[in-house]
């Protein structure tokens, strides 16, 4: 899974690459910001998975003073490198606990790391010299956020790297991931396979839409989800009359920490009327991390781990 992608690239002769290889200073248009930094951050401190998960695919480990917020387990590729970078907090760290790491950058997924209650606006970490990077993804304002694709979350990869100095480590990252995204769309199995994307809560399922992370990993594998018609969603609630109405022939269940495919699955097979879905009958599941189903970094390898999933259940195509 994305193979050629589990260790970042290194230097010529397999030796370290320069702390910075770009020059400097940069700036960047983010979120409807300009961050400029004089150079490159050797302190950074990551404030959500999928941002640490960038910064390590990039290979920037020894440089992060501090990393927060996991949402699931962090990729097997990572692992080691994550583990040599302090964990500051289970969810964001406090101010103080922030300040005391002397960052030279934050760089979070979501809008909820700035907040004053948290480590601190982008205007007030600014007014103490540390630049702030959010992804495109995450910006509070829906007008600066990009339309959901592949290419826009390699866009966020070449913005981190710039950051770093590291042009030729992004460069090659997303290289690779174009290479494995275009062999998943040769080789999946999964045209015309009905799926139900469940990502969390009971009451009312939230589940994918068609305007997000799941669409894109469906469409990657040419499966059909059945709450495309919510264009405009990344992940929506709908009801379970709607899902049983639908009779998804497959269901694809999201593992986070906060709703485990586990759980999920529990709850399905032990509802009178779920239980009796042709997919739970049949135990037509996927399962996938919930930060490979996400714009980022991992939802290549999302694609990947639905399209072999879906693999077993082949017969369902058409």
């Amino acid at each position: 899974m994305l193979a050629s992608c589990a260790q970042a690239p290194s230097g010529e002769g397999g030796g370290p690459t320069p702390a910075s290889s770009g020059a400097f200073p940069v700036t960047i248009d983010n979120c409807g910001q300009d961050v400029t930094l004089e150079k490159a951050p050797e302190e950074a401190i990551t404030l959500n998975q999928g941002a640490t998960e960038v910064a390590l695919a990039l290979g920037l480990e020894d440089r992060l003073a501090g990393t927060a917020y996991l949402d699931d387990q962090v990729a097997q590729q990572w692992r080691g490198a994550y583990d040599s970078v302090p964990v500051l907090a289970k969810e964001y760290p406090s101010q103080e606990t922030f300040l005391e790491a002397e960052p030279d950058l934050a760089y979070a997924s979501y809008a909820s790391a700035f907040d004053a209650k948290s480590v601190g606006t982008r205007d007030e970490l600014a007014a103490q010299k540390i630049p702030t990077y959010l992804s495109p993804f995450g910006c509070p304002d829906e007008k600066d956020q990009p339309e959901a694709s592949f290419e826009s979350a390699w866009t966020e990869i070449e913005d981190v790297a710039t950051i770093f100095g590291v042009k030729d480590r992004g460069a090659q990252v997303v290289q690779e991931q174009e290479q494995a995204l275009d062999d998943v769309r040769a080789t999946s199995t999964g045209e015309g396979i009905d799926v139900l994307w469940y990502d969390s809560n009971t009451k009312t399922p939230f589940v994918g839409g068609g305007g997000g992370g799941p669409q894109l990993v469906l469409d990657a594998v040419g499966a059909t989800n059945i709450f495309a018609d919510l264009a405009d969603s990344s992940w929506e609630e709908v009801s379970w009359e709607q899902v049983v109405a639908a009779d998804p022939e497959v269901i694809v269940l999201a593992d986070a920490a906060w709703s485990t495919a586990e759980e999920k699955i529990e709850y399905l097979e032990n509802d009178p009327v779920l239980s009796e879905l042709g997919a739970v009958q049949q135990t037509r599941y996927v399962t996938v991390p919930f930060a490979a189903s996400t714009p980022g970094v991992r939802l290549v390898e999302g694609a990947q781990t639905v399209s072999e999933q879906l693999a077993q259940f082949e017969e369902l195509g058409k």
